[in-house]
């Protein structure tokens, strides 16, 4: 078969295979007295092999080293593996797809959404006003909501149930405001130390619990002394990458309400 429907065989471009014997990785058959290329069927599977490890994300190091250890094996081994590679792609698309279905039966679909019915009700209750630190809440837990557990998600919302009540959602978009007025500031301002005291009386008896009982998972900069990193790495670098966009000040408010949260534990 020509170049054209080796391609048309394998779904590239005749580009692409020209590109694949250019960089190495498909070995060109010998021309005819016409000039022109003749592919078999091996070429067919050399082809559909490079073309599904390139499609995997495999730098051109590792296609050509996984490439290599095809030569001298028989067709049928060079079929069976690239059967166990789609097998494994097939089983990593269908739990993608269960992740799908899971938010397609649970999850407010609005843009910003993407979150369970009981993450999505607090976030909306949790009315930014305006401001930016309220915001960065907001897409931390929404962040929470897409990637955690439903159980876990159930259980985050309810506790931050008490925050959304008329009397304590005021007192919550006052404190924001006084948090934003610490952008810039830096870790000595005279603010921080009355506004991490107020911020802490805040938090329900339950959520500071929970807090002094992981200390561990607190992020770097905010973790108190005597207390190494433990449990999951995803909630500090997710609290990790929110301090990059807090002020010095705003940061050591946090790092305080940590060690009012502590003594009071």
């Amino acid at each position: 078969m020509r170049i054209g429907e080796l391609a048309a065989m394998v779904g590239v471009s005749t580009r692409t295979v020209r590109h694949y014997h250019h960089l190495g990785l498909l070995p060109e058959p010998p021309r005819l007295a016409n000039g022109y290329r003749e592919y078999g069927f091996r070429d067919a599977v050399a082809l559909a092999r490079v073309r599904h490890l390139a499609e995997l994300g495999l730098t051109l190091d590792e296609l050509r080293d996984a490439l290599a250890d095809d030569e001298g094996r028989e067709l049928r081994e060079v079929l069976l593996e690239l059967d166990a590679d789609l097998a494994r792609e097939q089983e990593a698309l269908a739990i993608k797809r269960e992740r799908v279905a899971a938010l397609l039966a649970e999850a407010d679909l609005r843009p910003g959404g993407m979150v369970s019915l009981d993450m999505a009700t607090m976030l909306r209750d949790m009315s930014a006003a305006g401001s930016r630190i309220a915001t960065l809440d907001r897409e931390l837990f929404g962040l929470m909501g897409t990637v955690a557990a439903p159980g876990d998600r159930a259980r985050v919302a309810e506790m931050m149930r008490p925050f959304t009540e008329p009397d304590a959602l005021a007192r919550s978009q006052d404190l924001y405001r006084r948090l934003d007025d610490l952008a810039g500031a830096g870790p000595e301002d005279p603010r921080v130390a009355d506004l991490a005291a107020d911020l802490a009386a805040q938090f329900p008896d339950e959520i500071a619990a929970v807090i002094v009982a992981n200390l561990g998972a607190v992020p770097d900069a905010l973790r108190p002394e005597g207390h190494a990193p433990a449990g999951s790495a995803d909630g500090r670098l997710w609290g990790e990458a929110m301090l990059t966009e807090l002020s010095p000040a705003q940061v050591e408010v946090f790092r305080r309400i940590v060690l009012i949260l502590k003594e009071r534990g």
